[in-house]
């Protein structure tokens, strides 16, 4: 059987390209029969990246056999993963995102969890010497995906071991980091073809805190006037997404990454009072500038509070 590799639904650049790079670590390194899919269609950032490094999209897959055998990476979270990921034969899971809980797995598993930026930096680590071996486009993606998570370095989660790979496989592809990393970022930041909805769901993951459910979404961009300008139409879709999709309330962060802050929406007093609460900031109108917010994982996830 064909073991399926995948990360979170809304895929982003890290779990766009974790799959493809391990899937391609199982199929040439291990003999390993494997295919990276996705779960839903990759925001700009990551079509581009597998664009640029002249990789095929992975295939959508939305429905999973039970018994399908499956690597989990970049997440391990089940409001993130399929309905029924505890019917599925999962191996691996390879991450670097708080444990949450709740996945049962058919017998013992290889688990990596590991404090460090990116996903397709644990998996240069598994690789061991076995990633000199990497062809340009497994390094390009494997470089595209550490630029994407640390925002260039610009993010709290930045670890020097990602940023000296990051480095390194720039130097072997002959890249202009910062060049390139702008190339990701203008992509990113090119939101003209959604729909509310889909800016709202693009970066998302759902939490619950103290019986509140939130969709925290989060859109990085080196231009967020470009999404400031649509904050009434955004607020509106709100209360759409939330009854779809089941949560009390949405979490909307734009973050600005070359000024490195964060803009809150805020349309109704349960975000006030989360915004004083989590960040200790006033909220008295309906956006809220968050200077030197820009990770979801280190600063918001931790800090919400109702």
């Amino acid at each position: 059987m064909t073991t399926l590799v995948f990360g979170h639904k809304s895929p982003d650049t890290d779990s766009t390209g974790s799959p493809i790079i391990w899937a391609w670590y199982l199929n040439e390194i291990k003999g390993e029969k494997a295919e990276a899919v996705l779960l839903g269609e990759p925001n700009t950032e990551a079509a581009f990246v597998v664009e640029k490094w002249g990789c095929p999209k992975p295939r959508i897959v939305t429905d999973f056999e039970a018994g399908q055998a499956a690597v989990i990476v970049d997440t391990n979270n089940p409001a993130e993963l399929p309905a029924n990921v505890n019917e599925l034969d999962v191996q691996a899971i390879i991450d670097h995102h708080k444990l949450v809980g709740g996945l049962e797995t058919k017998g013992p598993i290889d688990i990596t969890i590991r404090p460090l930026a990116c996903t397709a930096t644990i998996m240069h680590d598994l690789m061991g010497d076995d990633a000199a071996k990497m062809p340009d486009w497994v390094k390009g993606l494997t470089l595209s995906c550490i630029l994407s998570d640390t925002l260039e370095f610009r993010s709290p989660t930045t670890t020097d071991h990602d940023k000296a790979l990051a480095e390194e496989l720039a130097r072997e592809l002959n890249l202009d980091l910062s060049a390139y990393a702008s190339e990701m970022f203008e992509a990113k930041s090119d939101i003209s073809a959604f729909s509310d909805a889909e800016l709202i769901r693009m970066d998302s993951k759902e939490y619950e805190v103290d019986g509140t459910k939130f969709r925290v979404s989060v859109l990085e961009t080196t231009a967020p006037k470009l999404v400031l300008d649509r904050k009434d139409s955004l607020m509106a879709s709100f209360k759409e997404v939330e009854a779809e999709d089941g949560v009390d309330q949405i979490l909307l962060f734009v973050v600005d990454i070359l000024n490195e802050e964060a803009t809150l929406f805020v349309p109704n007093d349960l975000v006030k009072t989360v915004a004083a609460k989590s960040f200790e900031a006033d909220a008295t109108g309906d956006l809220l500038d968050l200077p030197g917010i820009m990770s979801r994982k280190k600063q918001i996830i931790p800090n919400l509070k109702v």
